[in-house]
């Protein structure tokens, strides 16, 4: 191989690395997203009650935390299963991983 091939694989090394880097932090953007809005379900459940003091408040309140609780599961399980992927897909990283492994890391 020529010098400038060298190079080239060098780079398509580093792109590849760094597109999964980006794709392993969304997907940890995304988790917390999911978290953010199941605590916005749980707070609102509990201002709803204190705020609207009718009979069915308690109601209310746990369908919210229900509704809550289920977008932290979807979360959670959309998070172990993209990690998952993701972890598959690494390997699919170039042949020529090995013979320039030394010099990336």
């Amino acid at each position: 191989m020529s010098n400038k091939e060298n190079i080239l694989n060098k780079d398509l090394i580093l792109r590849e690395r760094l597109a999964w880097e980006r794709t392993d932090m969304a997907i940890d953007r995304t988790f917390l997203s999911f978290l953010r809005t199941s605590l916005y379900f749980s707070i609102a459940g509990m201002t709803v009650n204190s705020l609207l003091k009718v009979s069915y408040g308690w109601w209310v309140e746990i369908l919210f935390w229900i509704i809550g609780i289920s977008i932290l599961f979807i979360g959670i399980i959309k998070l172990y299963r993209s990690k998952k992927k993701l972890q598959k897909n690494k390997i699919h990283i170039g042949n020529y991983k090995l013979e320039w492994e030394d010099d990336i890391d």
